[in-house]
């Protein structure tokens, strides 16, 4: 992944130089290609379809020419504010801004009243009110000019893969746990679905439903208190087990679905032909997983519990757009390294996640949620892109081997290419390929590129949601069997250090 401000808010590339010598090492470590955010706020900021390309033109001729893939985020949403932003300031477009500032309601919104500026309510997909467009359309008209401008690159194969930035961070999720408002780790997180918009479509859901007095929650608690601080999430008493409560969080999860359905269509109907893989990235909300209400997973937008699925019925829907892939973060995260009173359980997570995946018959590929270098991380990586390792001999040689279609490491950066950290990368790219040597032809190993066929018709939601069914994780293995070393190998990496410093 490359870094934030690789094209900053001016609409400039930062430094082709440095990045040119940085890609070469990565080219020389084996990396396949690169990932980066294509921001809405740089390409369109001097007025609604004026689209300014020039500067990530200059950016792919550059990853073009060191013999790197590139995947391209499609990022509607601000940067600035999540966990590992680096204080990195890349705002919405000004006019978009403009018209927020006339009609806040188009911002996410909390129960407090705190308005969420880093992406579009999807309570507006509908709403023309950006100068006569609708949000879906002003997302629609962005991936249409990028294919067009970028046609060359697309048809080259430069561009493998179209990430559609569908929330916050880029991520399928509702914004409910931001650090501009506060949120510290391990908080439950809010609901963010007061805007008027989306109050109004709550309202009238419930009508039709037969409950027109339901209201949206007003005991979910703040952004940083547990879920026992709430009546709505308390273990055995909570709101969120009640009639009203499932139906809230039924209608809070399928707005999300829906949402990430249409913005694919777009995706779909723009990039149609181009030999490009579709991708959108769920968050690893893995807090309080192993609460009974899964707090933070439901304020974000996933109705997950022990005993109803909230992922499979987004891998369902991915499913429908010629087989989007689900790219999943936080792979790179041991229960061990967690802090006990967070009740987390990232390993878990990412099994179940990653199995529901597998069984709707989609590719899922998955990243780390925080920069770190150490051979921990790596080994986990690893597992999880293998969880039953690789088969090459062995009892199971032969056997169909479940891995996951990608790994994205975030992110490049000087800490990156630091002596020792780049020698520990560099052994796990070269586990990352089975130990095997590098090949460029995605036919061979397992994942090859066809143009892009059109979405199947959409889906009813009562067959998305037939997928809330639990069903068990596959199996994962304890550990990799590519592994980049354990405690010895760290004692070696402590040594080299050392040496490192004192010469300089």
């Amino acid at each position: 992944m490359l870094p934030l401000e690789v094209v900053t808010t001016e609409n400039d590339l930062e430094d082709a130089g440095k990045l040119r010598e940085q890609l070469r090492r990565l080219r020389g470590a084996g990396v396949d290609g690169v990932m980066v955010d294509v921001w809405w706020g740089a390409v369109e900021g001097a007025g609604p379809a004026l689209y300014e390309w020039r500067a990530y033109r200059d950016l792919f001729r550059v990853v073009q020419g060191e013999g790197l893939k590139l995947q391209a985020i499609m990022s509607f949403h601000a940067c600035g504010g999540n966990v590992g932003d680096d204080a990195v300031s890349i705002p919405l477009p000004r006019w978009v801004r403009e018209v927020g500032e006339a009609d806040p309601d188009v911002f996410y919104t909390s129960s407090s009243g705190a308005r969420n500026q880093e992406c579009l309510s999807i309570g507006v997909d509908d709403e023309p009110l950006f100068h006569g467009r609708t949000a879906i359309q002003l997302y629609a008209d962005f991936m249409k000019s990028f294919r067009e401008n970028m046609a060359d690159f697309l048809d080259s194969g430069l561009i493998v893969d179209i990430e559609v930035g569908l929330g916050p961070a880029g991520e399928l999720r509702y914004p409910s746990y931001p650090e501009t408002q506060g949120w510290v780790f391990p908080g439950i997180g809010q609901f963010q679905c007061y805007d008027k918009y989306l109050e109004a479509d709550f309202k009238a859901a419930a009508a039709e439903a037969g409950h027109p007095d339901w209201e949206l929650p007003d005991d979910a608690g703040e952004i940083n208190d547990t879920p026992e601080d709430t009546g709505f999430f308390a273990a055995e008493r909570g709101t969120y087990l009640t009639e009203q409560g499932r139906f809230f969080l039924t209608w809070y999860s399928r707005k999300l679905i829906q949402h990430g359905d249409r913005v694919l269509d777009e995706a779909n109907k723009a990039f149609l032909g181009c030999k490009v893989k579709l991708a959108a990235k769920v968050s690893g909300i893995h807090w309080w997983y192993r609460h009974p209400s899964h707090a933070a997973e439901l304020t974000s937008g996933y109705y997950n519990l022990g005993g109803r699925d909230g992922y499979a019925p987004i891998a369902r829907m991915l499913a429908r757009h010629d087989g989007a892939v689900l790219n999943f973060t936080c792979a790179e995260m041991r229960n061990s390294e967690q802090a006990e009173e967070a009740l987390s359980a990232p390993e878990q997570l990412v099994q179940q996640v990653l199995s529901a995946g597998w069984r709707e018959g989609v590719e899922v590929a998955c990243e780390n949620a925080l920069s770190r270098y150490d051979r921990r991380g790596y080994n986990q990586m690893l597992l999880n892109a293998r969880p039953n390792g690789v088969g090459l001999s062995g009892a199971g040689a032969g056997a169909a081997r479940r891995r996951v279609a990608a790994v994205t490491f975030l992110r490049l950066s000087d800490e990156l290419l630091a002596s020792n950290n780049f020698r520990i990368f560099r052994t796990f790219v070269r586990k990352m390929h089975a130990d095997l040597d590098y090949c460029p032809d995605a036919d061979r190993y397992g994942r090859p590129l066809k143009p892009l066929e059109r979405s199947a018709p959409e889906m009813p939601m009562e067959r998305l949601l037939e997928a809330t069914a639990p069903a068990p994780a596959f199996p994962f293995d304890p550990e990799t069997d590519m592994s980049v070393g354990g405690g010895l190998a760290e004692a070696v990496d402590w040594v080299l250090d050392k040496i490192a410093w004192l010469f300089g």
